[in-house]
Formats: C-alpha cells, sequence, structure tokens
C-alpha cells in the first residue's frame, strides 16, 4: 500500500505531465556531435511526418538476461527451457507510474487513444506526428541532413529535450540523433560478377578431412553452390525429418525483393528436387516483394537461395519490412521512419510461433547508432531468444576492421563523436551481445575473406562466454599492437565464418556470381535450421540463442567447427587482424561440422571431442 506522501507526490507529478507543454521545464535528454560526412541544410519542412518512436524503461531485463544465459548454456541444467512470451513480456514490462507519466504528456499534445500504437509489452509507444509538433514536444528544430558521399537525406536533429519529471521515465526517442544510414552490407554483396556458364566444372576432388566423405567437389574452388556448402560441412547425408514444425526465415529491407522466378531457376540447376517449392512473404510496415524481374534485389535473392534451398523442404519466410531512413526531400508524400529493425523486432515480438532460425545480411556502422538506441534494439534481440527459442544471425560486414567500405583504400576510419581520431569501425547489430554475427572465408582447404568484418565493440562489454577465447587471442598479438584503434574490453565479432566467395546465384534470370558476408550468412544459417530440425524431430526444443553454445565448444577445442588460421582482412590503413589458432576477430571460431554438431546437440557427448 503506497504512503500518503507517495500518493501526493504522483498526484502533483500527474498534475505537472497534464499542464501544456510549454509550461514545462525540460531537460536535455539526448545531445550528439554533428556526424562526420553530413552537411546540415535547411530547416525540415513542418508538415512532414515523422513516426516518434518513445522506449520506457524495462522494468526488470537484467533478470531476462540471466534466464537468457542459463536457458542457452548447454551446460546448464535449464539448457533449452525457453521462457514464455508472457513471461518475457511480464520482465520488461514498464512501471505503470512509467506508461500512466508518458501517456498524460503525450494526451497534453492531443496524442491518445488510436493515435498511439504499443508493443506487446507496452515499453515502446510509437505516434506519427508533423515535424512542428515534434519540435515542439522534445524542444528541438528538425533540419534536412545531407550524407556528402552518397547524396542519401535524413531529418533529424543533434539533440532533444524533455519534461523534465519524464526524463527518468524515458529512455529514448526517435527518430532524433539516428544518423544511421542502414545499408545492406557494403552494398550487401561484395562483388557481383556475370557467368558465362551455369558453374565451373572442374574435375576431381580436393582432400578436407572434415568435409562429407573427407573430399570436396574441385569446382568448389571456382564456383560454391549448395552441393559445396554440405559437402565442405559435412552435412550431404541428413533429411530433415521435422519439416512441419521447424522454419527458417530471411529478412529483406530496402526494397529488396526476393524473385520467385529466380528461387525457381536456381532449383532447376542446382537443387532441382525443389523445383516447386516456394517460399512465404510476410509482409511488416507496409514491405512489398514486387515480381517484376527488373525489381529483383541482388542481396534478396542470394539471401532466400541458400538459406532455403540448404535447409530444403523447412517451410521458409521472406520477411520484407518497408520503411527507410533517407528523406527524398521532392517526395509528395514524404515521411521519415526508423531504421527499419526497431520496425521488425516490433512484429516478431508480437507473434505466437516465429520461424526457428532467422538470417540478415543488413547493418551499419555501430557509431552511426545513438547508443541509447542500439541498447534497447539489442535487448529487443535477447527478448527473442529467451522467450521463442530463436537463433538470430547476422553478417558481421565487409570491411575487415574498418568502416564497411569494401575498398581499404579509401575507407575512412574515423570516430563520430566529435574528436574526429582514427579508430577501428565495428558494426552494428552484428556487436549486438544476443545475435551471432558471420564472417567470411574462402577457397578449400577454407581461409580467411580478406574483407571479412570483425573487431571490438565500442557499445558493449565483452559478456561472459567470450572470455577465454577473446583473452587467448589478445594474449598472442604482439605488445601495443594497433593500441587504441580499438576497444579490447568490447563484444568481440565475429562468432563463426562461412564461405563467402564466389556464390553460385540466380539474379534477373541469369546467373551470376556474388560475394560477401551477406553470403556467408544465410549459407551457416541454413546450417543451424538443420539443427534445430534435428533437435525438434527428436522433441527437444530448438536452439535459440547460440553463442553460449559456440563458445563452450570451442573452448574445449571440439571438432565441431573447423578452425581456420590463415588470412586477415585489412582496414583503416592497417593489415587488420589475423586469424590464427582458436577463435579470432576475423573467422570467429571457424565454420560449422554439420556431422558432430548435430551429434552434439541431440546429447551425445562422445562427439565433443571426437569427429
Amino acid at each position: 500500500m503506497r504512503s500518503l506522501s507517495a500518493w501526493l507526490g504522483l498526484a502533483l507529478t500527474s498534475l505537472v505531465a497534464a499542464a501544456p507543454a510549454g509550461e514545462c521545464a525540460h531537460k536535455v535528454k539526448e545531445s550528439v556531435s554533428p556526424p562526420r560526412g553530413w552537411i546540415k541544410g535547411s530547416p525540415a519542412p513542418t508538415d512532414h511526418d515523422i513516426e516518434l518512436r518513445i522506449a520506457l524503461p524495462q522494468s526488470n531485463f537484467a533478470e531476462l538476461e540471466q534466464h537468457l544465459w542459463e536457458i542457452s548454456d548447454p551446460f546448464h541444467p535449464r539448457y533449452g527451457a525457453h521462457l514464455s512470451k508472457e513471461d518475457v513480456e511480464a520482465l520488461v514490462a514498464p512501471h505503470d507510474d512509467s506508461v500512466q507519466l508518458v501517456e498524460e504528456w503525450l494526451a497534453s499534445h492531443g496524442l491518445a487513444g488510436d493515435a498511439l500504437s504499443r508493443s506487446p509489452a507496452n515499453d515502446w509507444i510509437t505516434v506519427k506526428v508533423p515535424v512542428s509538433l515534434a519540435e515542439t514536444m522534445l524542444k528541438t528544430e528538425y533540419h534536412i541532413w545531407t550524407h556528402a558521399a552518397s547524396g542519401d537525406s535524413l531529418v533529424r536533429t543533434t539533440s532533444y529535450s524533455l519534461p523534465e519529471h519524464l526524463v527518468d521515465h524515458v529512455d529514448l526517442v526517435q527518430p532524433t540523433t539516428m544518423f544511421s544510414r542502414f545499408k545492406r552490407m557494403s552494398t550487401t554483396y561484395n562483388s557481383l560478377q556475370r557467368q558465362s556458364s551455369i558453374m565451373a566444372t572442374d574435375p576431381g576432388y580436393i582432400p578436407d578431412p572434415s568435409a562429407y566423405g573427407g573430399q570436396v567437389n574441385a569446382s568448389c574452388n571456382a564456383t560454391i553452390t549448395p552441393t559445396c556448402l554440405k559437402q565442405l560441412y559435412n552435412a550431404v547425408a541428413y533429411e530433415p525429418a521435422a519439416a512441419g514444425v521447424n522454419k527458417v526465415a530471411a529478412t529483406g529491407y530496402l526494397d529488396e525483393y526476393a524473385n520467385h522466378e529466380d528461387l525457381q531457376m536456381f532449383y532447376a540447376a542446382l537443387l532441382p528436387q525443389a523445383v516447386g517449392s516456394t517460399f512465404s512473404v510476410v509482409s511488416v510496415n507496409g514491405g512489398l516483394n514486387n515480381q517484376t524481374p527488373a525489381e529483383a534485389g541482388v542481396e534478396a535473392d542470394l539471401d532466400v537461395e541458400y538459406a532455403f534451398s540448404l535447409s530444403y523442404p523447412t517451410p521458409a519466410t521472406f520477411y520484407t519490412t518497408g520503411g527507410s531512413p533517407p528523406f527524398k526531400p521532392d517526395d509528395l508524400e514524404p515521411t521519415d521512419s526508423n531504421e527499419p529493425y526497431s520496425e521488425w523486432l516490433s512484429y516478431m515480438l508480437s507473434i505466437e510461433d516465429p520461424p526457428q532460425t532467422i538470417s540478415t545480411s543488413y547493418g551499419d556502422d555501430e557509431q552511426t547508432v545513438p547508443y541509447s538506441y542500439a541498447k534497447r534494439v539489442c535487448e529487443d534481440f535477447a527478448q527473442l531468444g529467451a522467450s521463442r527459442g530463436v537463433s538470430i544471425i547476422f553478417a558481421s560486414g565487409d570491411g575487415g576492421v574498418g568502416d564497411g567500405d569494401p575498398d581499404p583504400a579509401t575507407q575512412e576510419c574515423y570516430s563520430n563523436d566529435g574528436r574526429n581520431v582514427t579508430e577501428f569501425i565495428p558494426g552494428f547489430p552484428a556487436s549486438c551481445p544476443y545475435v551471432t554475427a558471420v564472417g567470411a572465408l574462402q577457397y578449400v582447404p577454407e581461409i580467411a575473406a580478406n574483407f571479412s568484418g570483425g573487431g571490438f565493440s565500442n557499445y558493449f562489454p565483452r559478456p561472459s562466454y567470450q572470455n577465454s577465447a577473446v583473452e587467448a587471442y589478445l594474449s598472442k598479438l604482439a605488445p601495443g599492437t594497433y593500441a587504441g584503434l580499438y576497444n579490447p574490453n568490447g563484444r568481440a565479432i565475429p562468432d563463426v565464418a562461412a564461405q563467402g566467395v564466389n556464390f553460385q546465384i540466380f539474379w534477373d534470370g541469369s546467373p551470376y556470381l556474388v560475394a560477401g558476408t551477406s553470403a556467408s550468412t544465410p549459407s551457416f544459417s541454413g546450417i543451424v535450421s538443420l539443427l534445430n530440425d534435428a533437435r525438434i524431430a527428436n522433441s527437444l526444443s530448438p536452439l535459440g540463442f547460440l553463442n553460449p553454445l559456440v563458445y563452450a565448444l570451442g573452448t574445449i577445442s571440439s571438432p565441431a567447427f573447423n578452425d581456420i588460421t590463415v588470412g586477415n582482412a585489412p582496414g583503416c590503413g592497417t593489415q587488420g587482424f589475423n586469424a590464427s589458432v582458436g577463435w579470432d576477430p576475423v573467422t570467429g571460431w571457424g565454420s560449422p561440422n554439420f556431422g558432430v554438431l548435430k551429434d552434439i546437440v541431440l546429447g551425445n557427448t562422445s562427439a565433443l571431442w571426437s569427429a
């Protein structure tokens, strides 16, 4: 029961909240330096619409995180015992007084009822308002900012304020200070080259002890296909047995459309038994999947062709999410949106039965996303892993230790905080400790691809599951190596790797070769989906958040991953980090051995130490 003083305090606070907005004292909530490479232009049009997403403090995220660690730890008694959706929502639901105060503030500006939309846990409130009202509510001024190198424009501000009594009841409001351009990983694919023939036909085999039957088709050194990946990662003999329950998905953003006809051509050439099968399309926030051939996306086709072929006949879904930050001043109906992860996450957290494996090949430099926003998006990923056992898999990036530019010669590795000092640039969301980041490999035997994104987060501290692996790697570096260029105590990426060069795809009706971590990511995801199939077929829970399992296996030197010890990924005017024995910030623990992993996840502990 509340004391009289508590009731009086709440009543007085409510009266302040209900007062006209202009009479409330405001306090700066967030302020950033003008971001490097962005030019401030004219004031934003007053009638330009913005979808403000307001994050309320989550009541008990620390407890949710503890649950996540325990149910993801293969040596913990609770391994695989995922929480219910309702349990997670109860843990992250904001306190009632936060909800009440924020709703009263919005109502004081005429925003209530159907004007508001809420996340399932009520920890996000979304409202569409014109710039003129947003400026009044946040005591700020929005301008049109243009990215000099690309020409992209955003409607943003570098500082905003809230009524003083709300500062502790709101974690963040966006879009305000976020200048992320949210792009495909280095144009998603590191390279694109049209093929004059369907595939290389080099005769013979390459010996590879960890591959299926101990060998790989020699043609795989010139062209990667689903057959190559199944041979390399020891998955040839497995037939999915839980296709009625297990599901796999790929995500699409920025008007990237997955073309059904291209997929059928891919299947006809490389997986004939799958011809006629297709994927479901789910639209999020008005996302489209235009089937006009010229509208097919290289990234979207790559993602669905590899994630879905490797896991065939597992039911597959392509999530197409509408909305992207760039503002077009000449658009007749301009609406500025948040970076689309938030839209997609909001949808995923609202559904009961999401796919168990989800592949994403998009991201941006970590420093372009305000810390407050990156933290909340990352915590939403944790909700998916904890409540529904979803394995969330992201590309680590294509710029080595650099800023995402695949050409080391043109990378600009400067801090975005006004200091303009040289430093390595990690990517986000790969740097989130609740997702699995995938680097890129090439050739047989495998070595690191020279563009594989890796490094250390400047936002997120190193999670405990990484401690021994990362410390072992850092201890092998010569004293002073890259001192001051990276944060040795940050979350390290990538976690794992897979082939990422010379992938055969069909796009716009023709065969092409592509490369990038955006090829590695759906490939690794396809293998994870097969592992989930094996568990579900044996009445076990899906794997969910993968990293504690991955690092546990790596630490005990299990043959579950093929260690990559050759190569490096240059960037920022340096040779970058090098691949080495054990975990490294270029290839993580290396590529998967499905046969060994399957035995392990089904409980055969003898597989931990013998291939």
